[in-house]
């Protein structure tokens, strides 16, 4: 049976995100990404603006995703691992399914804040910002017909993002995998290696070929780590 690996994407971005992903077969995983409101078969749906409540709200969503796995584990990348660590601890706290590894990815530790804020800029020194932020922009944010349709979702997640408190010291008792672009200048290892705090379960720094947006250029890399690490987990006794 295929472990349900839950995927949050990073600001902006929708399900369709780890559509790459999913094309790399798997006899360990099957990739799930959760869909956030406003984008994608969700557009029209009001917007998250707090972690905490986004994560609280998609938790039924979520367990009717992974309904009958005894076992899952989770992935988030940038804003997505904060919603994936709050994830972990709620699906942690009901004990059932078992929680095997998170993953967290193009992420300080999630008692960190960006010292830059990109929320209430303008349109145009927004974009700027979040470019900078990630070192990468979606094409169709040059289009201003698109744009219009962007960019409350990025605003939003961006707000979301830049505005998490962690609710909790409360380390996790789950392994944690911290994984950044070899070349990321947005996180740095000392940073990535902040989830360390953030676990009793142990924590282990990945690095993969590539910048902060290494999850959109490879994808085969990420699923192969993803599939290595899983491989021949199954539920504790």
């Amino acid at each position: 049976m295929q472990i349900p690996v839950l995927c949050f994407p990073f600001a902006g971005a929708g399900a369709s995100a780890f559509r790459r992903c999913q094309e790399y077969g798997s006899d360990t995983v099957l990739i799930t990404p959760v869909q956030l409101p406003g984008r994608e078969e969700r557009f029209g749906e009001p917007l998250y603006t707090d972690v905490v409540s986004a994560v609280d709200d998609l938790l039924p969503t979520v367990l009717e995703q992974i309904a009958g796995s005894p076992v899952v584990a989770l992935f988030g990348h940038s804003l997505g691992a904060v919603m994936a660590y709050e994830m972990a601890h709620r699906l942690n706290s009901l004990g059932r399914p078992q929680v095997l590894k998170l993953f967290v990815s193009g992420s300080p530790g999630p008692w960190t804040q960006r010292e830059t804020r990109a929320t209430g800029l303008t349109d145009e020194a927004f974009l700027q910002q979040v470019k900078e932020f990630a070192g990468y922009t979606h094409p169709a944010l040059e289009n201003p017909d698109l744009r219009e349709w962007l960019l409350p979702p990025l605003r939003a997640d961006v707000e979301m993002h830049e505005n998490y408190r962690a609710p909790s010291d409360k380390p996790l008792d789950i392994p944690v995998v911290s994984i950044r672009g070899e070349s990321d200048e947005l996180v740095s290892a000392a940073q990535a290696a902040e989830w360390e705090a953030a676990t009793t379960g142990g924590c282990r720094q990945v690095e993969l070929p590539g910048g902060h947006m290494y999850v959109v250029d490879s994808p085969a890399d990420l699923v192969r780590l993803i599939d290595g690490e899983l491989a021949g987990q199954g539920v504790r006794r």
